[in-house]
């Protein structure tokens, strides 16, 4: 499948194991080529559900294309109420995030831009993810063992707290991990 994609050398532009596992699952022949030096700031009034678009973006504007590439660059936030929970600063704030998200639901938003030379499409998919009432022992378990600091809201779904800790999902399980796959798919289909 995708045969259309045989076309282009397509670049992931992300570091993300989890992506590159995405892609790859998908059957995607790529090489990944992380893009540096980016600022992730975004404007202070611009809406949640639009943050994770406007980060890909940027990220697809950081990368020099090239006649025959197709870019995929994606951003994921962890929202709680209205606040986006971004990667931890350390295990202190890891462990905040995850005493806030206890006991609650929150949505994941991912944004994904797939860029040519000739087209740039980009679209956003949310899941909510409930999670049960965690103790403070298996908060600092999970940051100890599995160091989370590299994530939104200082968790992966795929690991251990999601074993333990995730009540249910409305949503894309993988939008939850980083890429939401099916509406890629769906979007890569097109060129």
């Amino acid at each position: 499948m995708l045969n259309n994609l045989d076309k282009y050398d397509v670049v992931l532009g992300s570091n993300s194991p989890r992506r590159r596992e995405l892609l790859n699952d998908m059957g995607v022949k790529f090489r990944v080529e992380a893009i540096k030096g980016i600022d992730e700031t975004y404007p202070a009034s611009l809406p949640v559900e639009e943050i994770p678009v406007f980060l890909a973006r940027i990220k697809a504007e950081g990368h020099p294309l090239k006649e025959n590439e197709l870019l995929i660059t994606a951003d994921t936030v962890v929202v709680l109420d209205e606040s986006v929970l971004g990667k931890p600063a350390g295990e202190a704030d890891a462990h905040r995030m995850l005493r806030a998200l206890s006991g609650r639901a929150h949505r994941v938003i991912s944004g994904v831009c797939v860029t040519t030379v000739d087209r740039t499409e980009s679209f956003a998919d949310t899941s909510i993810v409930h999670f049960a009432d965690l103790t403070d022992d298996e908060i600092d378990y999970y940051i100890k063992h599995y160091r989370p600091l590299d994530k939104a809201g200082a968790y992966g779904i795929q690991e251990w707290i999601g074993n333990i800790g995730i009540t249910g999902i409305s949503g894309d399980f993988y939008n939850v991990m980083g890429l939401p796959t099916r509406k890629l798919y769906q979007l890569l289909k097109t060129f």
